[in-house]
């Protein structure tokens, strides 16, 4: 496994990393159940019937997802403005990732610029970044776009739009994900893909679904970007 990761960043000339896992767990002081009942109570306030599946929802992203394939842009837009408070307020207490900052100092150091590329708002992005010193070893940071669900990954939309600013060729870009939506976006934007499986069940899924190396610690991709530096 050490010697595929090694190959793997010896290949790429950039580090796309999704942020919500690989970077922090944005909602670890601010569920994200809560959240997702929080919008919830949107839905109901603009009249719109919840169906008892959407109720219990308790991921927030699937919320709006469902919200805009509903077709009602006022209402998209309601949740949007929402969930983008939520979350501005869920990076004061997100709790950071093992190694996922030395992840970003290491690729910097090594070479690599370093993107994020999420679907969480890029207000919460860049105000996380900013308050743990990491905005300055990343850009671009792209964020979903605003109440455009349909363009979240697995739309391999924000990807490619991080490889452009890059100015990088998509299959010189790998991209470091926690979900299947985010392997399935780098497989069609043409982007290398290593599967971080922060917990067991996602190790054979990933794997499964074509990541190029699935990792269970960020200190994995972190000791062989020093490794690449040294080399």
């Amino acid at each position: 496994m050490s010697a595929d990761l090694g190959r793997l960043l010896g290949e790429v000339g950039a580090v796309l990393l999704d942020f919500d896992g690989p970077v922090c767990s944005i909602f670890a002081g601010y569920p994200a159940p809560q959240i997702a009942a929080e919008l919830v109570d949107v839905l109901r306030r603009h009249g719109v019937y919840v169906p008892p599946d959407l109720a219990s929802e308790p991921d927030p992203l699937e919320v709006l997802r469902r919200t805009g394939a509903a077709g009602d842009r006022g209402v998209t837009l309601a949740v949007e403005d929402a969930l983008c408070v939520a979350e501005r307020r869920a990076v004061e207490t997100a709790q950071p990732t093992p190694y996922g900052r030395e992840v970003i100092v290491a690729a910097q150091q090594s070479g690599l610029p370093v993107a994020v590329v999420s679907n969480n708002s890029a207000g919460a992005l860049t105000t996380y970044l900013a308050r743990h010193r990491l905005a300055g070893y990343v850009s671009p940071v792209v964020g979903r776009a605003y109440a455009e669900p349909a363009r979240m990954k697995p739309n391999p939309e924000p990807i490619l739009q991080a490889v452009q600013a890059l100015g990088a060729q998509p299959g010189r870009c790998v991209l470091v994900g926690d979900s299947l939506s985010d392997i399935e976006g780098a497989r069609a934007a043409g982007v290398r893909v290593i599967g971080y499986a922060n917990r067991p069940a996602k190790v054979k899924a990933f794997q499964a679904a074509g990541a190029d190396v699935v990792v269970t610690s960020m200190g994995m991709i972190a000791r062989a970007l020093i490794a690449r530096s040294e080399g």
